[in-house]
């Protein structure tokens, strides 16, 4: 047996944050090397943050972050570490993992496979490298290897994947596997999105089995650069058999988990294999490196036994883990005091603030009490703290802005979860605002406004008065407004601009207003499981889970209910799926709908699946200024990093002409 100690370290970086990124690569290294660590990964571009968008064109940028190199490159001695960086060759800019060894810089490996669907832009910066090249770059008077390319270090031979090349078909892994590659390392940037885990676990698990290779994945952490939040999880596999998961969603800045690798063992499954399918080794583009691993532990006699952190989770523990750490993340980095939520006692408003006392609660956990203080220190008043609540009445301010239309329901909802969260709460009334803004128009157009002429401005009006209040308040407290809106009502734009839309950050604008009601019922019923094996639940979200949800902004005898102006959220969702996500016309989301909801008549689908692309795009515009949200799955309707649509349209007219011919004649 030839018995090696393997890592891979997950970071919460922040674009262009260079002391702070640097700091945690060091303490990252530190720890390996404590824990005798021989082969260690980091996430890609870890120097610079992944999230840097155009600065990658910034020659400044490309100088600072091989200064910094330079200044990790002593630390590293004693081992092999792989750290992420851009670097540019002959007027391209590359996405490149630097391979160190003891101490030293041996080459460069540049990516092949660009991401760029969903939220990731990278071909706008980076080149892609072209298979079987290598070059050699000259850095600081000094050559080194560069390009597609693998190591042979004391014998042991290392090749990478770097995040999106190990999730296309033609993978480098298959290459590197006939040249006999020992161990493959993949630094990656990989956000978070429901469920992505088991589809990470499968690129592993299969890459080490078919390449017969040790394989290291190592990811960020953390909400980065604002939207995408990462989720660490570093996995660790051999010959198909998974030995290690790190935590997922964790409040540190770094964390290092470590495996124990049988070479020798990974040797005879590839010859096994190379026997079988009569595949044979090759030899080149290999850089050898002579290097006696320092830390092969001899004295070990079997590699060790699989182990993990708990890495998996319900969906909705996975939203309440994931939020959390996009608001802490998002308010430190911000150097925000605290949030403020403009709560209606209605369940969006609810969820976020939620939220915020899951982000304490997780994050105190997570790190500790005085750690969770600590990355909070340009908040003084915070430090006195010595308790989770006395840490949310600071946190988190909420306020209930009544007007005559606000029924006792929502008032006391609103009160009874603020109580419940150790929320600092007010209450007013905008009342008199609105009726002040009702009468300076009236004189202005010499008419009185009414429900049966302008129903939509009065609805409005209420709204919008309630932002320049919150606002007010959050500017005295020092703290980040969060804007209340969901993307199903993001998707018909069922919001008021400058109304419940105003806010420094959208949190739940990615997510759909059936899965918020459902993680309401289950965080009242269920909740998060802690480390201590309690649950934490909020029993007052029966006051909100009783309700239908309503905007409260008709009067009071007119029942207003959000469904009612709409249609079934549920519905709502499923046509938003069809339509946007994969692009399907009107008739076809109109049968796919008849075949899914059953229970309405044809005449109504029909009148639903029309009023949905009528208002979607419509309400474009209203997209386009929705404050920034987190990405949490695969149907963002951000326009400015996922679904891309144009703000003025022909409206789906002929289509809809269609679709109602086709609906007279077929039914």
């Amino acid at each position: 047996m030839q018995l090696i100690k393997v890592a891979g370290a997950v970071l919460n970086q922040t674009p262009l944050a260079w002391l702070s990124n640097k700091q945690n690569i060091l303490a990252a290294i530190a720890q390996a090397k404590a824990e005798q660590v021989s082969i260690l990964c980091l996430p890609e571009l870890c120097i610079t943050g992944y999230g840097c968008e155009d600065m990658f064109y910034s020659p400044g940028v490309h100088q600072t972050a091989l200064e910094i190199l330079e200044e990790i490159r002593p630390c590293t001695q004693g081992m092999i570490t792989c750290i992420g960086l851009p670097l540019m060759y002959q007027n391209r800019i590359f996405n490149t993992a630097c391979l160190l060894v003891d101490g030293e810089i041996v080459g460069f490996v540049a990516k092949r496979f660009l991401a760029g669907n969903g939220i990731h832009y990278e071909p706008r910066w980076f080149t892609p490298w072209p298979e079987d090249e290598q070059v050699e770059i000259l850095i600081n008077g000094k050559k080194y290897p560069l390009g597609d390319i693998y190591f042979n270090i004391g014998g042991v031979k290392i090749g990478f994947e770097i995040c999106e090349d190990a999730w296309v078909a033609n993978r480098p892994g298959r290459k590197l596997y006939r040249y006999g590659v020992d161990v493959i390392l993949n630094p990656s940037a990989s956000h978070f999105a429901f469920e992505k885990l088991e589809v990470r676990k499968r690129f592993v698990l299969e890459g080490s089995r078919a390449f017969g290779t040790a394989y290291i994945y190592a990811n960020l952490l953390g909400n980065e650069a604002g939207r995408a939040i990462y989720d660490g999880g570093t996995l660790i596999a051999s010959s198909g058999r998974l030995l290690a998961i790190g935590e997922r969603l964790s409040f540190h800045d770094w964390l290092v988990t470590s495996a124990i690798i049988d070479i020798q063992e990974a040797r005879m499954t590839q010859a096994q294999a190379s026997t079988i399918f009569n595949i044979p080794h090759m030899q080149q583009n290999c850089i050898q490196v002579d290097f006696q691993y320092p830390q092969i532990l001899p004295q070990l006699h079997q590699p060790q036994e699989a182990h993990w952190e708990k890495s998996s989770f319900l969906q909705e523990e996975e939203f309440a883990r994931a939020l959390a750490l996009g608001l802490y993340d998002y308010l430190r980095k911000s150097r925000s005091r605290g949030f403020v939520v403009s709560l209606s006692g209605g369940a969006d408003s609810s969820a976020i603030s939620c939220c915020v006392r899951l982000m304490v609660k997780l994050g105190i956990e997570s790190i500790g009490l005085e750690a969770f203080k600590q990355k909070l220190s340009y908040w003084q008043e915070l430090q006195s703290c010595q308790s989770e609540e006395e840490i949310m009445r600071l946190m988190l301010t909420v306020a209930y802005q009544s007007t005559r239309n606000s029924g006792k329901v929502t008032q006391t909802a609103a009160w009874e979860v603020a109580r419940a969260l150790g929320a600092n709460f007010y209450q007013w009334s905008v009342d008199e605002i609105v009726e002040c803004y009702k009468q300076i128009i009236s004189n202005a157009i010499g008419r009185p406004l009414s429900w049966d002429t302008d129903d939509i401005a009065l609805q409005n009006v209420q709204a919008r008065v309630r932002s320049p209040g919150i606002w007010l308040l959050t500017n005295v407290k020092g703290a980040l407004l969060l804007s209340t809106s969901n993307r199903s009502e993001a998707a018909v734009g069922y919001a008021t601009m400058d109304g419940d839309t105003s806010g420094g950050l959208s949190p739940i604008a990615g997510i759909d207003k059936a899965f918020l009601r459902q993680w309401l019922r289950w965080l009242e019923k269920h909740g998060v499981l802690l480390s201590d094996g309690s649950y934490f639940t909020v029993a007052a979200l029966r006051y909100v889970n009783e309700q239908a949800p309503t905007a409260e902004l008709r009067p009071p005898d007119c029942k207003q209910t959000d469904e009612e102006d709409l249609m079934p959220y549920d519905l709502l969702d499923a046509i938003e799926e069809a339509a946007i996500r994969d692009k399907k016309m009107p008739i076809a989301c109109f049968e796919l709908m008849r075949v899914r909801f059953p229970q309405y008549s044809t005449e109504q689908l029909h009148i639903w699946v029309r009023r949905f692309f009528q208002l979607w795009c419509r309400n474009q515009w209203k997209r386009e200024r929705y404050a920034p949200s987190f990405h949490l799955d695969d149907k963002n309707l951000d326009p400015k990093t996922w679904c891309r649509f144009p703000i003025l349209s022909g409206g789906y007219e002929r289509e809809l002409e269609q679709l109602a011919c086709y609906v007279k004649t077929k039914y």
